[in-house]
């Protein structure tokens, strides 16, 4: 459908399955927004991003459907700002949408028939303010009533956790005023296979007991859409999983050293699974639950129940967030960003940080701009902020200590003040690591309240302090000359497993390096 942009300042509501809105100047930059957490969601020149590589990233990164995409596009929302500083909106406002900048229009396509599209015009506020409302009215929006506190073991311990270490840490963390202990991922037998594992021999309703002896809540890592080719559960349920046309298994990606399917979230069975799954956490003593790598859920493949992927994986997240229970906190990883609001209490809205600023063969070798690294999780998330009036948005934790850790002062000090503007404040680093010095800064860090004034996109004034985010914003340029085709060449091999292998081996060595120095 053909539709004409609305006069300045002014905005419109339409009903069709594909939509087509012609800009009245030519855009100076698109913004492109993601399709989960990890994905980039940035304001960037009109022109084509470099393919990211390898292939096999692609569902961690971007919606897969759309990866060999050449123009600008994103999903659920796209929008073009010229040269007076105006924008143009177009936003979806129901799942399973996705909007291209074509030429000298915006088109929006939808893969469940007729929805509604907002097309706003106007200041950037605006613009997005009425698409916020406008969310909020036909998905929902999450009760915030507090600002989540949290430590996690994950940026410090990785999957080096294990009991007697946890339990010595929470001690530690003494009268730190977080109100969630949150244990990550190194607990579980295997992704699929949701038990303790040997280096938890008292159980996890004794580390939940521990957790709540301190006074806070006890929080769990799972990532129980994904299924690992080394489980039980793909050994021995493999009906439940999702396959493509041709009746293979639909990939979710490689971690954990092997393959990775997806649970088809409408097959009875995998929900009754799932349901039973996370009632037992709540049984355990979790009542904080961090769920990760959700974008399986919403993989194209065939399912069971004939639905739109997005909307499946959307009634997936209501099962789940019934099955915890009353008083449960759910928070979102990995998950497509639009399905799960009003469904979840939190959400994690950019790529992992890490304790490094950036790694040149990802971002810059690769063009993969949602793999770890702090530069990357601060550029999306400051472009995601607009997301805050929906849903607790979780930035990642923030880092204070010094130990393994090579970030500038200037680096920890925009995570501190990007999680102040997100109300969402964690850390992981170690007590053990701790100065007095530094836990004073956490201690003021976690009780500080904040009160921000947004000055243009990227600058806000914090009390009589100015922070500005725009040295994060560019996305690194492909290198030229000798080095162009190494990133080209890992995207072509034919044996991307061995490419995977080998660059997993490379960071399981200086993890193991960091761990040894614990």
């Amino acid at each position: 459908m053909k539709t004409p942009a609305p006069k300045l300042n002014s905005s419109t509501i339409a009903t069709a399955s594909s939509i087509e809105i012609p800009l009245p100047a030519a855009p100076i930059r698109y913004y492109r927004h993601g399709w989960q957490s990890w994905s980039l969601a940035a304001w960037t020149d009109p022109s084509p991003l470099p393919i990211q590589k390898p292939a096999i990233f692609h569902p961690l990164q971007i919606d897969a459907v759309y990866a060999r995409e050449e123009s600008p596009h994103g999903s659920w929302l796209g929008a073009a700002e010229f040269d007076d500083g105006t924008i143009l909106l177009l936003g979806a406002l129901a799942t399973d949408a996705h909007i291209f900048l074509k030429e000298n229009q915006l088109e929006g396509r939808s893969e469940a028939g007729e929805i509604e599209w907002l097309v706003a015009y106007g200041r950037e506020n605006q613009v997005f303010g009425e698409y916020i409302n406008e969310l909020g009215r036909r998905l929902g929006k999450a009760e915030k009533n507090h600002v989540p506190r949290v430590w996690c073991s994950w940026y410090s311990l990785y999957t080096a956790i294990e009991e007697k270490l946890l339990c010595q840490t929470f001690d530690q963390i003494g009268d730190l005023p977080f109100d969630v202990l949150q244990v990550d991922d190194g607990w579980q037998r295997g992704i699929g296979d949701w038990e303790p594992n040997k280096k938890f021999p008292s159980g996890m309703e004794a580390l939940a007991e521990k957790i709540k002896s301190t006074g806070r809540r006890a929080g769990l890592w799972l990532a129980p859409l994904l299924v690992g080719k080394s489980s039980r559960l793909y050994r021995e349920h493999r009906d439940w999983l999702l396959r493509d046309e041709n009746g293979r298994l639909v990939s979710a990606g490689f971690n954990w050293g092997q393959e990775l399917y997806a649970l088809d979230v409408t097959h009875p069975d995998a929900i009754a699974w799932l349901v039973a799954l996370m009632k037992q956490v709540r049984r355990w003593g979790f009542d904080y639950y961090k769920l990760d790598f959700l974008y399986a859920g919403a993989l194209k493949g065939g399912r069971y129940k004939d639905m739109p992927r997005e909307a499946a994986y959307r009634e997936c997240l209501r099962t789940l967030r019934e099955a915890m229970g009353e008083g449960a906190f759910f928070l979102a990883c990995g998950s497509p960003i639009l399905p799960a609001l009003g469904m979840c209490d939190a959400l994690r809205i950019g790529p992992d940080v890490s304790h490094d600023w950036e790694v040149y063969r990802n971002e810059t070798l690769l063009q993969n701009f949602s793999t770890p690294g702090t530069k990357n999780a601060i550029r999306t998330v400051v472009h995601r902020l607009w997301l805050k009036p929906l849903v607790h948005i979780d930035p990642d934790i923030e880092y204070f200590v010094s130990k393994e850790n090579s970030l500038e002062e200037e680096h920890k000090q925009q995570l501190q003040d990007l999680a102040r503007l997100c109300d969402f404040k964690a850390t992981s680093d170690l007590p053990q690591w701790m100065t007095p010095q530094d836990r004073e800064n956490i201690r003021a860090f976690l009780n500080a309240e904040t009160d921000a004034k947004q000055l243009s996109r990227y600058v806000y004034q914090f009390d009589d302090r100015i922070v500005d985010f725009s040295s994060v914003v560019e996305l690194p340029k492909p290198p030229t000359g000798f080095s162009a085709p190494w990133g080209a060449f890992l995207g072509w091999l034919g044996d991307w497993k061995l490419v995977l292998r080998i660059m997993k081996k490379l960071d399981d060595n200086a993890l193991k390096k960091r761990i040894s120095r614990i």
